[in-house]
């Protein structure tokens, strides 16, 4: 919540990881299991909200819930909220993520996740919402990744895309621009980084200010 404080009072825009518990709460945490974080080997998904509240991360702190960043950022700075899920079960933390942004109707909030299918959840359950496909080129060879992405992108269809700064420039980057979708891209974290991204992409997604 350090960090999230920190955004806000710069002003800054905020991208969060979300994964559910077992009972089908919506918390803000990248890994799907608990060991780097906390030192513990069990997974997010197989404990409930009341067991993750008790955990303690390096800092003292305790992991964040969904509703309770929402409500920290009070509609005051943008959220892009990636929804980490495997596989095409995405009901359980959609369904999470749905009903707390439903408590704050009018905050500016985006949904993004490199499942499409989580991402389709969306477009069909709750309409309106600005939904954003992550794609990365890393690991998936030159003929995997364009056939997945291909496949995603018709499962999906979003509002825009997330692209790997490893990627860019990329065929796809520049057809998505070139019809209209806007293209961000992750994680610029160095000089090199910020000028490609100015010349390929919309907007940034990085760690750090001075990035």
């Amino acid at each position: 919540m350090a960090a999230f404080d920190a955004a806000i009072a710069a002003g800054h825009g905020i991208e969060c990881d979300v994964r559910a518990s077992r009972d089908g709460v919506a918390f803000v945490f990248h890994d799907a299991t608990l060991g780097r974080m906390a030192g513990r080997e069990e997974a997010l998904a197989a404990l409930d909200a009341v067991a993750i509240d008790g955990v303690t991360l390096p800092d003292g702190g305790a992991i964040p819930r969904l509703a309770a960043l929402l409500a920290r950022c009070g509609g005051r700075v943008p959220l892009l909220v990636e929804i980490k899920a495997e596989g095409r079960h995405v009901r359980p933390i959609c369904a999470a993520v749905a009903r707390d942004l439903a408590a704050w109707p009018y905050a500016p909030v985006a949904v993004m996740s490199f499942n499409p299918w989580a991402v389709r959840w969306f477009v069909r359950q709750r309409v309106g919402q600005y939904l954003g496909l992550v794609v990365t080129q890393q690991g998936k060879g030159r003929m995997r990744g364009p056939i997945e992405r291909a496949l995603a992108l018709w499962l999906s269809k979003p509002d825009f895309l997330a692209c790997d700064i490893r990627d860019l420039p990329s065929r796809l980057s520049r057809h998505a621009r070139a019809r209209g979708l806007p293209v961000l891209t992750w994680t610029v974290r160095s000089a090199a980084d910020r000028a490609r991204a100015a010349i390929h992409a919309d907007q940034i997604i990085f760690e750090h200010p001075h990035d």
